[in-house]
């Protein structure tokens, strides 16, 4: 992130923010409500456009990437409220996440041509091995609806992973979460980046789980960068103390 600034009429939702994120880390992205944490993923999958600065990916700019280019590209990502098909199957769920990945147009699935055929397998292979990797065997083919909230929390998780994301964008994941069920989302999250080598980036209220799984934290309030750093440096830093709780720090 170079310099980004958005601007919805008078209101300034970020102010020139600027940070990186390294391949292979997990970074968390704090802030009150109304920091502009979610204006800021809107930018990064293109969802808004920046009215300043620029967003580099693989030291490329994202700003004249179409928003369907996005996930081809290498970035993933889950919602703060589920995005699912809630009539269709965790499966069917999964395997809508890999089409980005194949090449055959409306023409070749028409014909249902030899290369139509592989694709579907190759989708169906990958969908099977994200259920398991993801503990959802026993769920595969129920529909989304029928599901409890923390199941289909995995269900847009494999989704996401199943475009093969170089880059996971995770829009409050532990949002509706009980006690336990954060403990393992946070376990899940270091392994997704240890064992898919993927590099993360995860907006989130739940401070523990941030701070217990980030490798560097960026605080934001009011549109600006106010903090970055290790998640020590971050909980110590004077303005986000002042941001959470309203006073100076002591």
């Amino acid at each position: 992130m170079e310099g980004v600034g958005v601007r919805f009429g008078g209101i300034v939702a970020l102010d020139g923010v600027s940070f990186d994120v390294e391949a292979g880390r997990i970074v968390g992205l704090i802030g009150p409500n109304g920091a502009g944490k979610t204006t800021l993923f809107n930018c990064l999958s293109r969802l808004y456009e920046c009215g300043s600065g620029d967003i580099l990916f693989n030291g490329a700019s994202l700003l004249q990437v179409p928003k369907h280019g996005i996930a081809a590209l290498g970035i993933g990502r889950t919602f703060q409220n589920l995005a699912l098909f809630r009539t269709m199957t965790v499966m069917e769920n999964v395997m809508i996440g890999h089409h980005c990945r194949t090449s055959s147009g409306f023409l070749f699935n028409a014909l249902r041509l030899p290369v139509v055929v592989g694709e579907e397998h190759a989708t169906q292979e990958k969908a099977r091995s994200l259920v398991r990797f993801l503990g959802l065997e026993a769920v595969a083919d129920l529909r989304v609806a029928d599901l409890p909230f923390g199941t289909a929390k995995r269900v847009e998780l494999a989704r996401a992973l199943a475009s093969d994301p170089k880059l996971l964008l995770l829009d409050e994941p532990a949002s509706g979460l009980n006690h336990e069920e954060v403990g393992e989302l946070g376990v899940l999250i270091q392994d997704i980046r240890d064992r898919l080598g993927l590099t993360v980036l995860l907006v989130e209220h739940h401070m523990s789980l941030v701070m217990s799984i980030s490798d560097r934290v960026v605080a934001l309030n009011f549109g600006r960068k106010i903090a970055e750093g290790t998640p020590a440096e971050v909980q110590a830093h004077p303005e986000v103390i002042q941001a959470y709780l309203g006073g100076a720090a002591h």
